[in-house]
């Protein structure tokens, strides 16, 4: 009985998922910026589009600070729930002059385009995140209306969230709430979940987890014209970096486990100083900013004083030198999930509906994601997605064959079906 209804799902949902849906559901979104913490605008649209083309689903709009929005929507009754998750920001802002110092281009990105002799879809944003949000809106959709109709009991939700993308506390401004994070406060939490990403070919039920470290360095006011031999911060900046690159290369060998799906990884990703427009003032401080994945086990307080210990070794100067300090803030540990939990076999024999082959084994992978946030709360949780390829004409734009897509939106269907066989054949 339960292949049987399996089966007969799986083909109501296979028909009720289409390519055009999930480019439908990208347009929606890329119709308008959606910044980290500022998706309102994008969610409201999603949520009109969604409610036309699905009215019997609820639709529901969560505020998350001043101009961030969870979009959510609830499947069935009572019963194990099964959370279908991705977010709504993107990595970069959209804003050319804002992200120009991350990808060294001035110019504006060209609009979602549908290419009519190659089928592909090329657009900005769509790696981070909004191709595999629209595969999981758009699976997540079939699987609760054929349920329904089918009267078997299921509880099936889709997150689709503020501030999914990681930000570093230190940065100007406001710490901004993350969606995720605002979700589990004020909703029960999830009997497993799927966290629709752009990721590796195979299903992973571990992920890293990262850490953002700042290093500062401090020193006496002085104008340029009064600078003497040593030539102040930014004179000595680059032999900061080389201490910071080489204890990098330790502290990943430290690290490197053959076998296991996580991996570490650490690099500078900023650096600030100084006065723009007043450079004929020397930096009184320089910060630079690290991002960190992590593995079980790493501690953000060690790996600070880690790294201080050798900067203060490896700077020159002594007591007259520059002053070194160090922050470490973990955005959340490394997780995982047992590897035969339900979700994970869900996941896999999902992969291998759609595919027609298992998943490969993955090894080695530094990707962190709000999935970490879930098993921290206990919660069993596989990544799956598609893979993303960059636009050859702006690194900027992912590439995506909508046919791709909409397997990926088949996958999360049946990753939802097979969750709600599972309870119902209980």
């Amino acid at each position: 009985m339960t292949s049987d209804a399996l089966r007969r799902l799986r083909q109501a949902t296979a028909s009720a998922i289409s390519s055009e849906a999930v480019v439908e559901a990208i347009q929606v979104m890329s119709a308008g910026p959606s910044p980290r913490g500022a998706e309102r605008a994008t969610a409201a649209r999603l949520a009109v589009w969604a409610r036309d083309r699905w009215p019997r689903l609820p639709w529901n709009m969560e505020a998350v600070g001043p101009e961030g929005t969870n979009l959510t929507s609830t499947a069935g009754g009572s019963g194990p729930e099964l959370l279908v998750y991705s977010h709504l920001d993107t990595s970069l802002s959209g804003e050319a002059g804002h992200d120009r110092w991350a990808t060294g281009l001035d110019g504006p990105v060209a609009p979602l385009a549908l290419d009519p002799a190659s089928g592909l879809l090329s657009g900005f944003g769509l790696g981070v995140a909004r191709a595999p949000a629209a595969a999981a809106l758009v699976g997540y959709a079939a699987a609760a209306s054929a349920l329904r109709r089918e009267g078997l009991p299921h509880r099936l939700c889709l997150l689709l969230a503020s501030a999914g993308t990681h930000s570093s506390p230190f940065a100007p401004g406001p710490v901004r709430a993350t969606g995720i994070e605002e979700y589990l406060r004020s909703h029960p939490l999830p009997a497993a979940a799927v966290v629709a990403k752009c990721g590796p070919p195979g299903v992973l039920h571990e992920e890293p987890g990262a850490i953002f470290l700042r290093v500062r360095l401090g020193a006496a006011y002085r104008p340029v014209l009064a600078r003497d031999a040593d030539g102040g911060l930014l004179a000595g900046l680059g032999t900061v970096v080389a201490i910071l690159e080489s204890w990098r290369v330790e502290h990943l060998a430290a690290r490197d486990v053959p076998g296991r799906q996580l991996a570490a990884e650490a690099g500078i990703g900023a650096i600030r100083g100084g006065l723009p427009e007043k450079p004929d003032l020397l930096p009184g401080v320089v910060e630079l900013h690290l991002y960190l994945t992590t593995v079980p086990g790493d501690d953000p307080g060690e790996i600070a004083r880690t790294v201080l210990a050798r900067l203060r070794a490896g700077v020159p100067g002594g007591p007259s030198g520059p002053r070194v300090s160090v922050d470490a803030w973990m955005a959340h540990p490394a997780g995982s999930t047992a590897p035969d939990a339900p979700v994970i076999r869900h996941a896999t024999a999902a992969w291998q509906d759609e595919h027609g082959d298992p998943p490969r084994a993955i090894t080695g992978w530094k990707g962190s994601t709000d999935g970490v946030v879930l098993r921290g709360h206990g919660t069993p949780t596989a990544r799956v997605g598609p893979a993303s390829a960059p636009d050859p004409a702006d690194p900027r734009r992912d590439v995506f064959d909508p046919q791709v897509l909409a397997r990926f939106a088949r996958l999360y269907a049946g990753i939802a079906l097979r969750h709600a066989i599972g309870v119902a054949g209980r």
